[in-house]
């Protein structure tokens, strides 16, 4: 089978339509340890087919540069599968002799305390910041090197915060002054990845957007997972960050605030709204209020080129994106995505602002 430089922890199709295929994409190709780090038995299927010899698809679908796109890839980077539930000490001995990065995408809850984080030999109930921490401290008894562990999760300064609680952990549990030290050397990267995954084939892959990117805070220590166009390392990734939430996202939110305006229909779709009297309010806003807006921050430039692009992707004529699903927790995301943008704006914004004052009440 060979050596699996990258260690994934997470079996989503998320990841299977980005990293995964990223790394069947990069020149030299990258060989992976996909792990389930839930246990969840539902998913057994799914970890074998992940692993098959032929690979699983990838059907990419939407509009690109304004051509239509709709084309099938066979993902064939995942060369084992392992359960934290069943192949601990398998997964183990990778981690010690094989990593040098490890991944994971295992949901934002993932990273929530759990009850026997502090326990002193790993069990399956643990978070997986628990988990890593026990995998880390073999790597460091075992006299293993530095490993690059480069999580995804939609949480902002995900590496810091995952760090944070993994020395958390260790501070708790008495590690000694060597295992504290590895531990505080090692680079977790902050890492933003994006791109509209809408549904996936069983039982393994997924169907996604062309659009993708996989951005990556430089930091000593931090390289690149693979050479892929969609895989970037920037000096700022609050950069990034504010151009995904105050357009992308504001701009799904907005939508979501004219759909219940009229009433709320759950089949109307994304693309739908786009073709109507809302996707001209939209343009109208991003012209009007977000991009003076970043302009005022010296962002507008960039600003526009996110805008064009995000416009591409809301009118994906393959993706039916309801906005019933966008419309949930709305008055959270108001504030996230719209408010935030206000507050940083700081210019004249009369529609955005009264989107706030509706989702207030």
């Amino acid at each position: 089978m060979g050596r699996t430089p990258i260690v994934q922890f997470g079996t989503s199709r998320f990841l299977q339509a980005h990293a995964d295929l990223f790394f069947t994409e990069a020149e030299p190709a990258r060989r992976v340890s996909v792990v389930q780090s839930s246990g969840d038995p539902a998913r057994a299927r799914r970890l074998g087919a992940l692993s098959a010899p032929g690979g699983f698809p990838v059907r990419i679908r939407g509009l690109a540069d304004g051509r239509e796109v709709d084309e099938e890839r066979r993902v064939t980077s995942v060369v084992r599968t392992l359960s934290t539930a069943t192949d601990w000490d398998r997964l183990t001995t990778i981690v010690v002799r094989e990593a040098e990065v490890i991944l994971s995408n295992t949901a934002d809850a993932g990273y929530e305390p759990q009850p026997g984080d502090l326990d002193r030999a790993p069990h399956q109930a643990m978070s997986f910041p628990a988990k890593l921490f026990h995998l880390l401290k073999a790597r460091h008894a075992a006299g293993g090197g530095q490993v690059l562990v480069m999580p995804t999760e939609l949480v902002p300064e995900n590496g810091r915060v995952l760090k944070a609680r993994v020395m958390e952990i260790a501070g708790a549990t008495g590690a000694d002054d060597g295992l504290f030290a590895y531990l505080e050397a090692l680079p977790f990267a902050n890492s933003l990845v994006d791109r509209i995954v809408s549904e996936p084939i069983e039982p393994a892959g997924a169907v996604a957007e062309p659009y993708a990117l996989w951005a990556i805070e430089k930091a000593a220590g931090v390289v690149a997972p693979c050479n892929h166009p969609a895989v970037r390392l920037v000096d700022d990734l609050g950069a990034i960050e504010r151009l995904k939430l105050w357009i992308l996202n504001l701009g799904h939110t907005v939508l979501a605030d004219m759909w219940l305006a009229a009433g709320g229909d759950e089949a109307v779709t994304v693309r739908e709204m786009m073709v109507g009297e809302a996707g001209g309010a939209l343009r109208e806003i991003y012209a009007q209020e977000v991009l003076p807006g970043f302009a005022a921050h010296g962002e507008g430039e960039v600003a526009a080129r996110y805008r064009d692009t995000t416009l591409e992707r809301l009118q994906n004529p393959f993706l039916d994106h309801r906005l019933a699903d966008i419309a949930q927790n709305h008055r959270q995301k108001v504030e996230r995505r719209v408010a935030a943008f206000l507050a940083f704006a700081g210019t004249p914004a009369p529609r955005l602002a009264a989107v706030v004052a509706r989702a207030r009440g």
